[in-house]
């Protein structure tokens, strides 16, 4: 199974957080599934650093050498991922998405047949 990562899970699957939930865990652990981290991560890291070193002391350059070291493959974006988004469709009567960096790992994930894992699972 390819599976691509929420920054989140990303981020807590790297450190070991206990925060990481147990089936994301598994399916991180699994040898048979391979596992991606996308550039949009690693932006939505970076601004982040840059605004609140305090809250998010990594850098891109240390998240990315964290994924290489785990053996986790990088997605990059492309135009079919951006068209993807016109697609995306919220229930009804749920309050819409505001954060841009999800809406596009989930268009990433759709446009190339992977799992998404975030932390709702």
């Amino acid at each position: 199974m390819r599976i691509l990562l929420d920054t989140h899970i990303l981020l807590w699957a790297l450190s070991n957080d206990a925060k990481l939930p147990e089936k994301a865990r598994e399916l991180i652990a699994n040898e048979e599934n391979e596992i991606y981290y996308s550039v949009i991560s690693l932006l939505e890291v970076e601004i982040k650093h840059l605004a609140h070193p305090d809250i998010m002391p990594v850098s891109t350059e240390e998240i990315s050498g964290y994924c290489e070291q785990s053996g986790y493959k990088q997605i990059t974006i492309k135009e079919n991922h951006i068209f993807t988004m016109k697609e995306l469709k919220c229930e009804k009567n749920t309050p819409p998405h505001k954060n841009p960096f999800d809406w596009m790992l989930i268009c990433q994930a759709n446009a190339e047949k992977m799992v998404f894992i975030t932390h709702v699972l």
